[in-house]
């Protein structure tokens, strides 16, 4: 009797081993392939490497991602809004506040309709995707419009946006969007 009942405790512990495995490697599978880790844990994309098309300063960038998502480019100071079958749907300038995301992958976590941003000016449309150091990062559009320069001494993460492409960015970006940062 002992015999038949190792047996069958040797059997259930294949079989688990065998449903881990399988669940890791499906897991592997559905990986994004531009997913990697960042200093302090969180997952970001290898974005240390974001190639642009000099001839199309407006093309989205190599490695940032896919499906539908907001690309920011820091080097560039643009974004790009893209759709369903990773097709640009716009993409525009914008002036970074003080305090710059890190590279990788965001999620829209939170959003405000209108509210004063960090630099003192009213703002509508604020869409938040990250913090750093206690500065709350997110696009915004100033009211009445236009993109002011952030005042260099303030800790900002306010990327400003024209209105236009604020509304824009406000339909696009609703909670839970995918935000990825390239340099």
């Amino acid at each position: 009797m002992a015999g038949s009942s190792s047996g069958f405790v040797v059997g259930l512990t294949a079989a688990a081993l065998a449903a881990v495995g399988l669940l890791t490697f499906q897991a592997a599978a559905n990986m994004p392939p531009d997913l990697g880790e960042r200093p302090g844990g969180s997952l970001r994309a290898g974005t240390s490497e974001a190639a642009r098309d000099d001839r199309d300063p407006e093309a989205l960038p190599a490695l940032s991602g896919t499906g539908e998502r907001v690309v920011y480019a820091l080097g560039d100071d643009r974004v790009w809004l893209v759709g369903d079958g990773d097709k640009v749907k716009r993409t525009f300038r914008v002036t970074p506040g003080s305090v710059d995301p890190a590279p990788g992958t965001y999620t829209v976590g939170s959003r405000s309709s209108s509210v004063t941003g960090t630099d003192g000016l009213p703002v509508e449309h604020v869409v938040r995707f990250a913090t750093v150091d206690d500065v709350t990062i997110g696009f915004s559009a100033a009211v009445p419009g236009g993109t002011p320069q952030p005042d260099p001494t303030a800790r900002t993460g306010g990327i400003r946006e024209s209105r236009g492409d604020g509304t824009a960015m406000w339909e696009f970006a609703t909670i839970g969007r995918t935000v990825v940062v390239v340099p």
